[in-house]
């Protein structure tokens, strides 16, 4: 059982709703022309990386023709997505030793895994497991914008726990997180270097701003509920005794945020995440 990811970096509810914020039906426009995957085929689609399931169950909704196929190496990851995702086939798996025959798959997707990979062996893998023709698309997180209501700001009890832990940059380093970033230009460059041709760029843009008036009650909700896991999360994956207050802080803070969305106070507080999608083709 591998579970260092979900146990000590990101936890699984962190990821899973931050992602399924980023990719809910009313982006697909942002991403449907950067992917360019034809909608009617009947295609093998492989996630590298998938986490909890999110993009994958994505996927099957905006490629109901396709079967998706997700793979992490996180096991309590895998769990959550076999037990709660529909219609995806999930497994257990190294990204740099797929247990998968050569030429399997029309696509490979994944999402913020390169930077966690050695580059040989991220392209390498994919360009094995794809068919001649076959498309690979990488998704990168890059630099956003964020702005945090002033309720949101870090509590006292937040700032003293946080100075009774280990440095985060260390426990990163520990895990092996982020071994292996590019820039904007290093990665196409990186692309086509391990052999893939017609290699694209763009960007996404999401805006998760709960004041938006565009957005539903239960999505508004839904983001600011999001922030809640990921800042429990990070509590829980120091497996320190000593949380209770703290927790209970981030609770008291988040729910006056909830508070005053629902009395229509607005905060215009917002995290716009900027992806950058790469799309390159096995010959």
């Amino acid at each position: 059982m591998n579970t260092i990811w979900s146990e000590n970096v990101q936890g699984i509810m962190t990821l899973y709703l931050s992602r399924k914020l980023r990719f809910d039906d009313i982006f697909f426009a942002n991403y449907k022309d950067l992917f360019n995957i034809d909608q009617q085929k009947s295609l093998k689609i492989l996630e590298i990386g998938c986490g909890p399931g999110a993009l994958a169950e994505a996927l099957h909704r905006w490629y109901p023709n396709a079967e998706i196929t997700g793979i992490d190496r996180d096991t309590k990851f895998i769990e959550f997505a076999k037990d709660n995702i529909k219609g995806v086939s999930f497994m257990e798996a190294d990204a740099t030793a797929l247990p998968i025959e050569d030429n399997t798959f029309d696509i490979t997707i994944s999402n913020t895994v390169q930077e966690h990979i050695e580059p040989s062996a991220f392209w390498g893998e994919q360009k094995r497991v794809l068919k001649s023709g076959g498309i690979c698309i990488c998704l990168s997180a890059r630099k956003g914008i964020g702005c945090a209501a002033d309720c949101l700001n870090q509590t006292k009890e937040e700032e003293a726990y946080w100075k009774t832990q280990p440095d985060a940059q260390e426990e990163l380093e520990k895990f092996q997180v982020c071994r292996f970033p590019m820039t904007e230009a290093e990665l196409p460059a990186s692309m086509e270097k391990f052999g893939f041709t017609d290699v694209s760029t763009g960007y996404a843009a999401i805006n998760l701003t709960p004041d938006n008036p565009q957005y539903s009650k239960q999505f508004s909700e839904a983001i600011i509920e999001a922030g809640r896991q990921c800042a429990l999360e990070a509590i829980y994956s120091t497996h320190s005794k000593d949380s209770e207050s703290v927790i209970s802080a981030i609770n008291q803070k988040y729910d006056k945020r909830l508070k005053l969305y629902r009395d229509g106070i607005k905060q215009w507080d917002t995290s716009v995440s900027v992806t950058m999608v790469i799309r390159g083709r096995k010959e």
